[in-house]
């Protein structure tokens, strides 16, 4: 089924221009209408993630004026054409990562990047919480690492979104020993309820042993640290630079005579190659939570207040997940 949506408006948060998070303004935009394959939605939650701040600092090359938002909660407006199984007025959390828009009162995206909330019982506000940061934990872990039970995993920024769901779905999927490491003291208490054994300043990692996987999005010295904490055969998962370092080289011989591997994962390229397995990640992860193996720290806020949470977010002030309510 398509419906159209010709000539309706709708309010959005975009970004004009590079900069600071006092560049974010709200813009009166004409509703996007869904391609084959795609959904439009009826907005009523969208995460907050780093990625964001990324875009708006023009880190990532986007065309402006932008409408960022990567994951968000709602109803299914319209169907595109070819799009089956789902309904309009269904509630659905889904992926916008590919193309971004999350932060608007409708988004398109892939029908394939949807989960269905007809039978799950999740607030929206927590279901808003869980596409980027809980789908990203698992594919890392099952996917990339490729995990093995009994396995050892250190994840840095244990306290942060994508942290405090990386050590749930490492004991998901069966790990033995999980560490988690953050940057402040205040964040320790926080971490520890994440699913981690042990939680330690990242300044004492050298004191935590050798582990099978490490999962870094910090970047800097912790690359080269996570590096030398690997076992024989271990992996290291690159998936962020929160710490804005300089790129660190990683030195090939040592991969070679350690047998190490290290790999890079994006949630954004990931899911435009392959949506089809991003959205059964979601819908596992979706299942978890509703079965309570996954929790989220969640923290609502209006969507006016976007530019205080990217501050937050920038300075690495938050722990969980912030997730802004869409609405006029």
């Amino acid at each position: 089924m398509t419906t159209t949506t010709a000539n309706a408006r709708m309010q959005a948060i975009t970004i004009p221009e590079f900069g600071g998070a006092q560049v974010l303004r709200f813009a009166e935009l004409d509703v996007p209408e869904p391609g084959p394959g795609q959904v439009s939605l009826d907005v009523t939650h969208a995460g907050a993630n780093f990625a964001e701040v990324l875009y708006r600092r023009g880190v990532v090359d986007v065309p402006l004026p932008f409408v960022p938002g990567i994951e968000v909660a709602g109803r299914i407006r319209a169907l595109g054409p070819g799009v089956e199984g789902l309904r309009a007025g269904q509630p659905v959390v889904a992926l916008t990562i590919v193309d971004s828009g999350g932060y608007a009162e409708v988004a398109v995206t892939s029908a394939d990047l949807v989960a269905p909330l007809d039978d799950v019982r999740l607030a929206p506000a927590l279901a808003a919480a869980l596409p980027s940061n809980s789908t990203t934990a698992l594919l890392v872990l099952d996917r990339i690492a490729r995990i093995e039970p009994g396995e050892s995993v250190l994840v840095h920024a244990a306290a942060g979104g994508v942290g405090s769901q990386l050590g749930q779905a490492a004991r998901l999927l069966g790990a033995g020993r999980v560490v988690g490491t953050v940057g402040s003291a205040a964040k320790l208490d926080v971490a520890r309820g994440f699913g981690y054994d042990e939680v330690v300043l990242r300044e004492r990692l050298a004191e935590t042993g050798e582990f099978d996987i490490a999962v870094d999005m910090i970047g800097g010295g912790a690359r080269l640290a996570s590096l030398d904490r690997l076992a024989p055969l271990g992996r290291l998962v690159v998936m962020g630079n929160a710490s804005g370092a300089e790129d660190v080289g990683i030195p090939a011989n040592e991969l070679w005579f350690s047998n190490k591997t290290v790999s890079g994962f994006n949630l954004a390229a990931f899911a435009a190659a392959h949506p089809a397995q991003t959205g059964r990640a979601l819908r596992r992860a979706v299942a978890a939570a509703a079965r309570g193996d996954l929790r989220v720290q969640v923290e609502t806020v209006p969507w006016d207040r976007v530019a205080d949470v990217h501050r937050r977010l920038e300075t690495g002030a938050t722990t969980g997940k912030i997730v802004l309510e869409i609405g006029r």
